[in-house]
């Protein structure tokens, strides 16, 4: 690296030729960071952006950030670092832990090279420090995105003559004492990302994920902010670790008042032991500060919807069949289902698990990437393929490539494949084990095994499923756990299947949505964010999911009237409403569905296709009203020119019916028709349900909308409405 002298934002420090202070800023935040000759840097400020400062006033803002000595802790206290000391007499918990065989295990960083590469919008610094006693180096990068998303990273390289043991390697970012409230994610299968708050008090919120994958509970993003911030206010400061392994992330306040957000991956004893030249690198942080939690998630969406490899063309309506036939594979059966998907304008048919080996059921066949002779043969799935295609839709086919029954032709083979510790194999889940991807051997077969059937079947489109978590996970061959490596592995073989098919489209399914992450997006166009397709259930799977993704690439299906998961009841207009904030796709035998129901559904989907453009583009806007019985969701277009909301009751409140509803995200300024939306929409007369402006719609302000609101209809439970508002030019 070269050093590069910054003459704004900036003195350069004696002798070192870096600025003392440097603050990089983008879409309305900023972070300002000190980077003294002597210690790793701080950060100043982190949040929404005060400005341009020039020298002077850099200096005054550190000034006005350092405490008073009032804790009765060293005699000169050092700021939190953003990999945090031990040595500076900060006590919680340490940026690195590790050791050479017991030593070297407080290692005191002293930077050798800062760089800073601005850009219009945000920009980089990167600082390479070294420790001689523990011959160490680590590099931090630390990068504002243009839209105001933190993103950060660190190397740590063994320079020493000897292994150098690494246990963990965390970043921190320190939040103001304002924000005095948490709030991050739970849930389990079929019901993922339910929010949970708390007061950020003194000590340690831990959320750890040891699951192998990201997990159903995961945290998603840990948000700490002003007491009672919600969708539409109270600023807010969020973190997620891009990860799709073991990973921690924690909230954490001392006594003397700092609070940190820290985050990184959960290595198991002995997953990193860097031999002498080798490096370790981190997942990647994103952090965000936000006004309101749709704030926070708006610079997400925009940082996702700004990379290159972002989905860009219409996102096709989607059938998996899954829900329909499970493992009954019937050639006529299937061909009738995409007759039937065809009418009702479906573009990509997936066909699911159990189509391949032995696989008549969940108990065999897994890990044999081969088309089944027994339901398959004599090219009939060839044929459901050509049959498919020529009713001008995609094809998709079901993957579980990390995965082996060990009743299979590949598990009997190579035993030594599997992920295991010596010994003895992990106890099995939904009858399978975990391949060791790590194993060169493991690694080309399914590689060569999933390409050749793209290739050969002219599959479209791969729903790549992850059923277990990875439980004793250890490598054959050096005995160690081995989470870490398979992670990167299975990113590897990712990224090879998307090399060799660069127009192939994956989704990331993993027992629903058990693999959502940022790092698993980088090699995927779309998540599975729930095996529940129940639309009560989607309400707020969707809703808390949409905190870090948007809706484009959130797989959200219509499912059958009565849910397979849960047994509800629900009518077919809630059902698609619901999927239509998302990536819309069905799921249900429309076999038997009558044929009123398959002419609605046609109505549903052709409105989908008609708005898609605007849900897939636009900002995210979110309500919790009357009591969080009431809620409401939209989008509107980035220029502010066009919204479409959704009112769902899911209970009735104790005041009911609900009232006037007010419209977020709307230009105050400008005048908008506001209309009744949906398929069918203005045919509902009944004055007991629907508001008097419900036929005709209203002409009103943006500023009217927004403060004074709209009647909507006195919905029942599990009931939803459109409101579809439009600049009248």
């Amino acid at each position: 690296m070269s050093s590069m002298p910054m003459a704004q934002d900036g003195v350069a420090a004696a002798g070192r030729g870096w600025p003392t202070r440097v603050r990089l800023a983008a879409a309305g935040a900023a972070v300002v960071l000190s980077l003294p000759p002597d210690r790793l840097p701080t950060v100043l400020h982190w949040g929404a952006d005060p400005g341009p400062l020039d020298d002077a006033a850099l200096a005054e803002l550190e000034h006005a950030a350092r405490p008073p000595l009032a804790t009765n802790g060293v005699d000169e206290p050092a700021p939190v670092a953003l990999l945090p000391e031990p040595w500076t007499g900060w006590t919680g918990s340490p940026g690195l832990e590790g050791h050479r065989s017991g030593r070297d295990w407080s290692p005191r960083f002293t930077p050798v090279d800062v760089v800073v590469d601005r850009r219009d919008a945000g920009g980089t610094v990167t600082v390479t420090a070294d420790d001689a006693e523990t011959a160490l180096r680590l590099v931090l990068e630390t990068e504002l995105l243009a839209s105001g998303l933190l993103r950060l990273r660190a190397h740590l390289t063994n320079r020493g003559s000897t292994p150098y043991a690494v246990d963990a390697l965390r970043l921190a970012l320190p939040v103001p004492t304002s924000a005095d409230e948490l709030l991050d994610l739970a849930g389990r299968w079929a019901k993922e990302r339910v929010p949970q708050r708390r007061d950020f008090t003194v000590g340690t919120h831990l959320r750890e994920g040891r699951h192998g994958r990201t997990g159903a509970d995961a945290a998603t993003l840990l948000v700490a902010g002003r007491p009672g911030f919600d969708f539409g206010h109270g600023e807010v400061w969020g973190m997620h670790v891009a990860f799709s392994g073991n990973h921690h992330v924690a909230a954490e306040r001392t006594f003397g008042g700092e609070r940190l957000l820290l985050g990184g991956e959960l290595l198991l004893p002995g997953e990193i032991e860097l031999d002498p030249g080798e490096t370790y690198s981190s997942p990647r942080l994103y952090a965000g500060h936000g006004d309101g939690l749709d704030g926070l998630a708006a610079r997400f969406h925009g940082h996702l919807r700004a990379r290159p490899g972002h989905p860009r063309s219409p996102r096709p309506v989607v059938m998996n069949v899954w829900e329909a036939v499970y493992f009954d594979h019937d050639l006529d059966r299937l061909k009738e289902l995409a007759d039937h998907a065809a009418d009702v304008g479906v573009e990509r048919f997936v066909l699911d698990d159990g189509w391949f080996g032995s696989r008549r059921d969940d108990t065999a066949g897994l890990g044999d990437w081969h088309v089944s002779e027994e339901m398959w043969g004599a090219g009939r799935l060839k044929e459901l393929v050509e049959h498919v295609k020529g009713l001008g839709m995609e094809f998709g086919l079901w993957f579980e490539p990390e995965m082996v029954n060990l009743d299979s032709e590949l598990a009997r083979a190579h035993p030594e494949w599997l992920l295991q510790v010596p010994g003895r194999l992990p106890v099995e889940a939904r009858h399978q084990q975990v391949l060791d991807l790590t194993h060169p051997g493991a690694f080309d077969h399914v590689l060569t095994s999933v390409l050749a059937v793209v290739e050969d079947l002219g599959v479209d489109f791969v729903k790549w499923d992850h059923n277990r978590d990875l439980v004793d996970a250890g490598s054959t061959r050096t005995g160690r756990a081995g989470v870490h490596a398979q992670t990167l592995a299975a990113y590897a073989l990712l990224d090879r299947v998307r090399a060799a098919r660069p127009a192939l489209e994956i989704e990331s399914c993993s027992s629903g949505g058990a693999r959502v992450d940022l790092e698993i997006l980088e090699r995927t166009d779309r998540v599975w964010a729930s095996d529940c397709i129940d639309a009560h259930e989607r309400q707020e799977i969707q809703r808390w999911t949409a905190q870090l993704l948007p809706p484009e690439l959130v797989g959200s299906h219509v499912g059958a009237e009565r849910a397979h998961t849960t047994g509800r009841r629900l009518d077919l207009s809630f059902r698609a409403a619901t999927a239509l904030f998302g990536h819309l796709g069905i799921e249900w035998d429309l076999a038997e569905a009558g044929e009123h129901e398959r002419a609605e559904l046609r109505a549903w989907v052709e409105y989908y296709q008609q708005v898609r453009d605007l849900l897939h583009t636009g900002t995210t806007v979110r309500r919790h009203l009357e009591g969080g019985d009431l809620w409401l969701h939209g989008a509107v277009r980035p220029d502010r020119s066009e919204a479409l909301y959704c009112v769902t009751v899911l209970e009735r409140h104790v005041t009911w019916p609900p009232g006037r509803v007010l419209l977020p995200g709307l230009d105050p300024a400008r005048t908008y028709r506001v209309e009744a939306a949906g398929p069918g929409a203005t045919s509902q007369r009944d004055p007991r349900v629907y508001p008097a402006w419900w036929q005709h719609g209203l002409r009103l302000t943006g500023a009217t909308l927004g403060s004074v609101g709209v009647q909507v209809p006195a919905l029942d439970p599990d009931r939803s409405a459109l409101i579809h508002v439009e600049e009248d030019r």
